[in-house]
């Protein structure tokens, strides 16, 4: 096989996977593409990690901002916040 017979045989993979995926998001059996927000309810805004093994991470959750810590142990809600909390500023 040359390498022109190569590139042939990749591209013709990539199209069908290619076609195969826009026939599943058609059909509505795949998600929409990754940088789509239409739907999402629950989004990760920031994580910091304080060690290896706990993190705090702010969470919206519709209008509702959380922030959560989360060890070995498990997860915890330290504070909700309004929906006008972020973004703000001084003002």
């Amino acid at each position: 096989m040359d390498f022109g017979q190569q590139y042939l045989a990749v591209t013709a993979v990539l199209v069908v996977l290619g076609g195969g995926l826009w026939w599943l998001r058609r059909h509505g059996y795949a998600a929409p593409a990754i940088g789509s927000r239409r739907g999402r309810s629950l989004e990760s805004l920031e994580r910091l990690a304080l060690s290896p093994q706990h993190t705090l991470h702010l969470v919206r959750a519709g209008k509702v901002v959380v922030l959560v810590a989360c060890s070995p142990q498990g997860c915890r809600i330290l504070r909700e916040l309004g929906p006008d909390t972020l973004g703000g500023g001084a003002s």
